[in-house]
């Protein structure tokens, strides 16, 4: 009898704030449909301020749940291909942020966690950030953050203040 691969949970935090930003987001989506797994649930799409740098340019962001085969490492391969693909050429560097035609994120993977000096997850800023608690917990709100044993719903509410 054959093995069946494992399908693993991932999620993902998509942003934009250059071009036409509902394209940029619904390219991504099918890029990641395509590329990494079947996109079981995705956000609506939030309206939002730039946050750690000044931008006139308010931002598009989402979350989608992904069903894969790949491992992290696989999957923060094809995000960055899908990036460039889509027009984004360089990544923030030393933690400097700038306008973007597309970001895509790995928030969350399983219960994995990962502490490498260029991969880290969960998603490090995932709880600190309302452009992703906020889309993530409409398609994920009862998922437990592996570090923090807390929904993405309470960290939303805690965020909030609640």
């Amino acid at each position: 009898m054959l093995e069946k691969e494992t399908l693993h949970d991932v999620y993902l935090g998509l942003g934009t704030n250059l071009g036409n930003k509902t394209e940029n987001l619904n390219q991504a989506l099918i890029n990641i449909e395509e590329r990494i797994g079947k996109i079981i649930a995705s956000s609506a799409f939030y309206v939002t301020k730039p946050v750690g740098f000044d931008s006139e340019n308010e931002f598009l962001n989402a979350a989608c749940h992904v069903q894969t085969k790949l491992s992290p490492l696989e999957i923060l391969q094809l995000t960055q291909a899908i990036e460039k693909d889509l027009g984004r050429n360089s990544k923030s560097k030393d933690k400097i942020y700038s306008d973007r035609l597309i970001d895509i994120d790995i928030l969350l993977y399983d219960d994995v966690i990962i502490e490498e000096p260029n991969f880290v997850l969960p998603h490090p800023h995932l709880h600190e950030r309302m452009f992703v608690l906020q889309p993530l917990a409409e398609i994920a709100g009862g998922c437990v953050h592996p570090i923090f044993d807390k929904t993405i719903n309470r960290l939303l509410e805690m965020k909030r203040g609640v």
